[in-house]
């Protein structure tokens, strides 16, 4: 099964850091076209393409444009997301270090429609070694009139700014992430208000991630027709999928909307490593839901994943083989979670730590039926009232690994050690 490749078309091209280079190949024309149009156009072009967002829980692109827009005063921002700190996800760097540019234009195009001055590039600290590579090819697009006064000989002025985090996961939350670049603890505000008409420095903010933004140029020059023809109905265009886990070819792979997860796992990367059957996997991440085998006949795009109890979100498919025990996969990701917790709201900063003394307790054989009907209570308590994603989505492997798994969580109340729960825990 082929790629098809929208955002990864440039991934074996040479020097993309240069804006000449990166022109050759296609670059800034849909900056060019946006901007023969006013911003009502460019939101309306959105709109019509149907671009949602690719990091989360699949917002429409436009709307949240459209509630900048709409908000008073001359002075806006585009904010970048590039805290890519999901475990097991690496599709962002890959665009990032390898066609920069795309980002930029998807930044420049979202300025042109909210009438922005400026942008952020808010970068995971833990890709410090990108920053440099960043700076250089923003230095390029200003040499060539592309960012700057008067871009392309426009009236329009837009300039890109970086700035980077100090490692915590719960900074990808969107104002949290506006709270670290103004010098403050990472921590979410309390909402309302929204980023739309109080974000960045109190200013009307639009904030998407790397792989949203490279989308925007690729519709602004190929047309709406073109990115609707890719994909699914309700979630055009591609997907960056991460895969990972026990398969034989691991790596981020781009492929339309609405591809099986089967076909990913078992014609493009090989089917399970080792001779192993396959246990479970995890769609979206750490926080997405863990299924059982006769769970992945599905196709890949926003809602159809949702409709299984997770979400695409960053796209990440983590392939579990039956070496493994689904308790132990739990536990490793809500150790994770409570580590993140920035411990501003109590569901988030003590759900957590009781889900994790919970699922240890049921793993070592100590549990009961009990104590399971407390996680799912407890589950469901944080999804209501924690205050921001993180602890709405912390729950959800719990929730999804109960619901299809409740046989692996049953057979540890039989007091039966697990030979695969081992105090280590981990992938063997």
């Amino acid at each position: 099964m082929e790629e098809t490749r929208v955002l990864l078309r440039n991934k074996d091209v040479a020097n993309m850091v240069d804006v000449a280079v990166s022109m050759e190949h296609g670059g800034y024309v849909g900056l060019r076209n946006a901007l023969l149009m006013d911003g009502a156009q460019v939101i309306e072009t959105l709109r019509d393409s149907g671009l949602r967002g690719r990091g989360g829980a699949g917002f429409p692109t436009w709307m949240k444009i459209k509630f900048a827009y709409d908000a008073g005063g001359t002075s806006k921002v585009v904010v970048c997301n590039a805290d890519e700190g999901e475990p097991g996800t690496s599709k962002d760097r890959i665009l990032l270090s390898t066609d920069p540019h795309s980002i930029f234009e998807g930044m420049a195009i979202v300025g042109k429609a909210i009438g922005a001055g400026r942008g952020f590039i808010y970068l995971r600290a833990e890709y410090s070694y990108l920053f440099p590579i960043l700076e250089n090819a923003l230095d390029s697009a200003r040499k060539s009139g592309i960012l700057g006064k008067n871009i392309l000989g426009s009236d329009f002025s837009f300039d890109i700014e970086m700035r980077s985090g100090a490692g915590a996961y719960v900074c990808g939350e969107e104002t949290a992430l506006f709270e670290s670049i103004e010098g403050k603890r990472g921590e979410p505000r309390t909402r309302p208000p929204y980023p739309g008409t109080y974000g960045l420095f109190g200013l009307p903010t639009v904030l998407n991630n790397v792989e949203t933004l490279a989308n925007i140029g690729p519709i602004f020059a190929n047309g709406v027709d073109w990115f609707r023809s890719i994909g699914s109905e309700n979630s055009p265009g591609t997907k960056l999928f991460t895969v990972t886990g026990n398969v034989h070819r691991r790596g981020v792979f781009e492929f339309p909307m609405g591809t099986n997860l089967k076909d990913i796992i078992y014609e493009v990367c090989g089917g399970i490593a080792g001779g192993k059957e396959l246990l479970a996997v995890q769609t979206g991440g750490a926080s997405g839901a863990i299924i059982r085998p006769s769970q992945i006949d599905i196709p890949l795009d926003i809602d159809h994943v949702a409709s299984s109890g997770g979400r695409l979100g960053c796209g990440t498919i983590f392939v579990i083989d039956d070496s493994n025990c689904v308790l132990d996969i739990v536990k490793n990701t809500l150790e994770f979670f409570t580590n993140e917790s920035c411990g501003k709201c109590i569901p988030c900063r003590e759900g957590g730590v009781q889900l994790l003394k919970l699922i240890k307790k049921i793993s070592e054989g100590r549990g009961s039926v009990i104590d399971i009907d407390t996680m799912m209570d407890l589950s469901n308590t944080m999804r209501e009232t924690a205050l921001c994603g993180l602890g709405h989505s912390t729950p959800v492997p719990v929730l999804t690994s109960i619901a299809n798994f409740r046989d692996s969580y049953d057979r540890h109340l039989d007091k039966d050690p697990c030979s695969k729960c081992s105090p280590e825990r981990g992938l063997k």
